[in-house]
């Protein structure tokens, strides 16, 4: 199936390094980060998966819950967690769902639907570095797509998730670069007369199309 933005988020059942889960229960009434990496004792994942585990503090300030993938037992998800607290310096703090059947992989377009597990290559691999964010409704909000040779900015997911629960809690769009505390975008959809019931302290006016206003609280 193709995912897209705004679709519901596909349920499943899974285990993980913390036992059982289903999804949408799992994710409750929190925002959530599903991250999914081809397989284990893989360079660039291990580092992922570190910086992730060191941000989670972060994540757990916005009412984020944060869960990975990889396409290997839960098994041996265990012991790659010894090398990547060992190289980065932080334990794997947060569920990791196994994936050697290949099943979410699918269930999220992220490999051909006629993949089949066992021992895979690089190339059939290559397109389950992916990033998910869902909101409290269980909708996708956002997706980004990696490839095997770059490793993602996961503060960049952060400051993205910033601006989808602005967006969310304030119905505000955020400008190029926006980082939390700087000035953000009245919608077009908002009327002028609108703007000035919301926003009694003014907003400027660069162009009727482009309003810009301090960042509610």
């Amino acid at each position: 199936m193709t995912i897209r933005i705004g679709d519901e988020a596909p349920d499943f059942t899974a285990e993980t390094t913390e036992g059982a889960i289903r999804f949408h229960e799992w994710i409750g009434d929190k925002w959530a980060i599903l991250f999914s990496h081809p397989k284990d004792f893989t360079p660039v994942c291990t580092t992922e998966l570190g910086y992730m585990a060191g941000l989670k503090p972060e994540f757990d300030k916005r009412n984020t819950k944060i869960i990975g993938l990889s396409n290997d037992p839960v098994s041996d998800h265990s012991k790659w967690a010894g090398d990547i607290k060992e190289t980065q310096g932080h334990a794997v703090n947060y569920p990791v769902i196994g994936g050697e059947d290949l099943a979410v992989a699918k269930l999220y377009d992220m490999i051909h639907p006629n993949a089949s597990g066992g021992k895979r290559t690089a190339a059939d691999n290559a397109t389950i570095r992916s990033v998910f964010i869902v909101g409290p409704d269980k909708k996708i909000k956002a997706m980004l797509i990696y490839p095997m040779s770059a490793g993602r900015n996961f503060d960049e997911v952060l400051r993205l998730l910033d601006a989808l629960q602005m967006n969310a809690k304030h119905g505000v769009a955020t400008p190029v670069n926006w980082k939390p505390g700087q000035d953000v975008i009245i919608p077009t959809s908002v009327s002028d007369e609108d703007a000035k019931k919301k926003y009694p302290g003014g907003f400027k006016t660069l162009k009727p199309y482009l309003r810009v206003v301090k960042q509610p609280t």
